[in-house]
């Protein structure tokens, strides 16, 4: 059984301009590489032939890849859901409960994540620990670094722009 990757369009949209990329100008490189490379004769000893044949292993690879992602995810719109309690797209103001450091993350799609951005992945072992959560909560987290203890301070939804990886 496939499963589901949710996401946002945004997200969607960055990974379909990949595809696009990929097949439409990266790939076609590589293959007028290999038509070049096989030009200089001996293939045993021709190391840019070697290398594009790998160039487009790799890309096809990602391609796969990509299209597995593609395949399995739904597209989720969060201004439409509640924020009343933690959930895809909520953005949370948190406060260490040791430290008083006050952080900020919004709970996105796999793609789209990037911890130095505040963006963590709703399957993240921070985030698993914090949906369904309500403002007030306090939550003991337990991360790859340790325990952590977080006040939830506020959840709402915030439109961001945000790049996947």
């Amino acid at each position: 059984m496939q499963k589901i990757e949710p996401m946002t369009l945004f997200g969607y949209e960055k990974l379909q301009a990949e595809v696009r990329d990929l097949k439409q100008v990266k790939r076609p490189r590589t293959v007028k590489d290999i038509e070049e490379a096989l030009e200089h004769g001996d293939l045993k000893e021709n190391a840019e032939y070697h290398a594009a044949k790998e160039q487009q292993r790799q890309i096809d690879g990602r391609l796969a890849d990509l299209a597995e992602l593609i395949g399995s995810s739904k597209i989720v719109d969060p201004s439409e859901l509640e924020h009343s309690v933690v959930s895809f797209g909520s953005t949370l103001v948190l406060t260490n409960m040791e430290t008083d450091e006050v952080v900020t993350y919004t709970i996105v799609g796999g793609c789209e994540s990037n911890p130095d951005m505040g963006l963590i992945s709703f399957g993240s072992p921070l985030a698993k620990q914090l949906l369904g959560r309500k403002e007030g909560d306090e939550v003991k987290v337990t991360l790859p670094g340790g325990s952590k203890e977080f006040e939830i301070e506020e959840i709402r939804y915030q439109e961001i722009v945000f790049e996947c990886n």
